[in-house]
């Protein structure tokens, strides 16, 4: 499983203005095949990894390692007219934005809206700060499913019950099997969970994979999801936009190296739930 360098954190940084209209950086949205997101802008011939949408559509956080430098978060944001370009800071944990919006997960630390912006970044407390949290994602009821940066890999989740963070409790088998099983994504309903293993079913290197939740609670078997998603490369960081109707993944190919991001219909996580 590859990963970018994690660093302390920087200051941020100002970048370019583009004025490519209002939705989705100017782009035209995908049909059912993959395609790399944004070319020349945010997919471009450096490495680019771990995109995602915050709530609204108008911000989009991905990290960006050019040669020689570390490998930093990068942010498009729409303001005044057009999508401003700049740079959050180097990568620190994995981004991910809440349903309100409001909060920046970056692994077992966090970074809180203000009206100037991000605020510094603060710890999640224990016992999170003890766990190598690589990826923490958060449902609508405040639900944490995170995974670990070791070999193995084990995605855990932490409910929220009366305001009382529960312990983190392993997934079934269902989930943690395979080897490098990381990087979840829990929908903001949590019916389903999607996330990276190497799995003997696999196309190569680690492959995406999804479960949807039960009638009974429990969760299903473990999909792949398909030769139009994996390949015989690094699949991996799968998201589903807030507003459900995209799913975001990179692909890495160590031997080049090369690394981008892609995008699809998100139709394709329902026609996955209807063969199930």
């Amino acid at each position: 499983m590859f990963t970018f360098s994690v660093l302390s954190s920087g200051s941020h940084a100002q970048g370019n203005s583009h004025d490519i209209g209002a939705d989705l950086i100017g782009q035209t949205p995908p049909g059912p095949t993959p395609e790399l997101f944004a070319p020349g802008l945010v997919s471009t011939d450096n490495l680019e990894i771990e995109g995602v949408f915050a709530p609204g559509m108008t911000e989009f956080y991905f990290v960006r390692q050019v040669s020689g430098d570390v490998p930093k978060i990068y942010s498009f944001q729409y303001k005044d007219g057009d999508w401003q370009e700049s740079i959050v800071g180097p990568r620190t944990g994995e981004v991910f934005i809440s349903v309100d919006g409001k909060t920046m997960y970056l692994g077992n630390e966090y970074r809180e809206r203000t009206d100037s912006g991000w605020s510094e970044q603060k710890s999640l407390g224990s016992p999170f700060e003890d766990i190598p949290v690589m990826r923490l994602t958060a449902s609508a009821d405040g639900t944490y499913v995170f995974d670990e940066r070791h070999e193995v890999g084990t995605i855990r989740y932490s409910r929220l019950v009366d305001g009382e963070r529960q312990a983190p409790q392993a997934f079934s088998e269902e989930v943690n099997s395979g080897t490098f099983t990381a990087h979840p994504f829990i929908a903001s309903d949590e019916s389903y969970l999607i996330w990276d293993s190497e799995r003997d079913d696999g196309y190569g290197d680690s492959d995406l994979y999804i479960s949807f939740r039960q009638d009974d609670g429990s969760w299903g078997p473990a999909i792949n999801m398909g030769d139009e998603i994996n390949t015989e490369f690094e699949d991996a960081y799968g998201s589903v936009t807030p507003d459900g109707k995209y799913f975001f993944f990179h692909t890495i190919n160590l031997s080049e190296p090369k690394a981008n991001i892609f995008w699809v219909d998100a139709q394709i996580i329902e026609n996955l739930r209807q063969a199930q």
